[in-house]
């Protein structure tokens, strides 16, 4: 039996932790074309912290979040969390009664048209929609990927989860990425980063990583051809060139930004002579800073090739679902929550140490002992 009111973590308003409330909210009802989800697991990520702080400002001095619709769609109270999992207990008007009981993944874009190919003006749940820090959320169907795979638990599929995943594609497809190409993944122990790592090696490419050294092994496991010491830059090309023979590299798939960028550069410059297409670099993180310097005579007289880069499409979406289903990609999950833990969730990953690697999923307390317990990262 479905109940009236659920469990949720809900987002006030800008700000700190504090913003973020664990209250009691009506259960919502499936629209026409919707169905209801229970959630049983939903992947943090980076860009929950940052719409809750305000960090997206499209002008400099700013303190808001993204609106390229045009007008603001992150409106309090905000249930956040993109990347859910969970299994269909109710649908709306136009769904077959069939999907009721499927566990699934969400495509977690809200469009804004039909096009497959394309996406303009990117939103998505947790942003524009309640998302999955809750026991419940209503989301469209089309959109709501059945992924049966009893290999995978409920936590392990929360961390395939698209935002992370879509991302990384779409740097990939942005930038024409091709088989034997040799790509840099900056962040590479992240979500985005891991995912590059993994989608690289499916299309053929050769992701090289950076990171710190004490994360070398399970990222070489993941995929990675060398992982290079993010925090020893000052040899960067001759490390980049012992790494590939001498060779730049084809591309960077950049989540860093800040001061970082120009070294990016440099290490697809430094013969010229060696390359067969134009430097490519996408960016879809700033981590390391929002406001890089740049030459902008580096830019135009060698060609560089600058994507920036948010979310997907629906093509992407439906490629990357048929690949989890396959087998194809795999999980790197590092821990679970509860939902009612979210700020030390938050605090946690904002000061995560060297072992972190992977994602973090949220777990509501109702659904802890069976999908979140087994993965819990503080003793119980």
């Amino acid at each position: 039996m479905i109940p009236s009111t659920m469990k949720a973590m809900v987002l006030t308003g800008h700000g700190g932790v504090d913003a973020l409330k664990y209250q009691d909210m009506p259960v919502p009802e499936p629209a026409p074309g919707q169905v209801l989800v229970q959630v049983t697991a939903t992947a943090k990520n980076n860009t929950d912290r940052k719409a809750r702080e305000g960090l997206y400002p499209t002008r400099k001095g700013e303190m808001q979040s993204f609106q390229m619709g045009g007008k603001p769609t992150l409106i309090f109270p905000r249930i956040q969390g993109a990347d859910i999992a969970g299994r269909v207990v109710a649908v709306g008007e136009g769904v077959h009664e069939s999907r009721i009981g499927e566990r699934g993944l969400l495509d977690f874009n809200i469009y804004t048209d039909d096009r497959r190919d394309i996406n303009l003006t990117p939103d998505y749940y947790g942003h524009g929609a309640d998302g999955g820090y809750a026991e419940y959320v209503v989301l469209p169907s089309d959109q709501f990927y059945h992924i049966p795979n009893p290999e995978l638990s409920d936590a392990e599929l929360a961390s395939m989860g698209m935002c992370s995943y879509q991302t990384a594609m779409h740097m990939l497809t942005s930038a024409n990425i091709q088989a034997g190409e040799r790509v840099l993944v900056t962040g590479a122990s992240g979500g985005v980063g891991t995912a590059l790592i993994q989608l690289c090696r499916i299309i053929g490419a050769v992701p090289y990583a950076l990171s710190q050294q004490d994360k070398a092994v399970p990222l070489l496991a993941l995929g990675a051809e060398a992982v290079l010491d993010r925090t020893d830059m000052d040899s960067f090309v001759d490390r980049v060139k012992e790494a590939t023979g001498g060779q730049p590299m084809t591309a960077v798939m950049d989540l860093v930004g800040g001061e970082m960028t120009d070294r990016f550069i440099d290490i697809m410059i430094f013969d010229m002579n060696a390359r067969s297409t134009y430097p490519r670099l996408s960016i879809a993180g700033a981590s390391g800073g929002n406001i890089s310097e740049i030459l902008w005579t580096r830019i135009y007289l060698y060609q560089v090739q600058i994507f920036g880069v948010s979310h997907g499409t629906r093509e992407e979406a439906e490629q990357l679902m048929a690949w989890i289903r396959g087998g194809q990609l795999k999980p790197v999950l590092h821990g679970a929550f509860r939902l009612s833990d979210l700020h030390h969730a938050e605090e946690y990953f904002v000061n995560r140490g060297s072992n972190y690697l992977g994602k973090i999923v949220i777990v509501p307390d109702s659904q802890w002992q069976e999908h979140g317990k087994p993965y819990a990262l503080i003793d119980e």
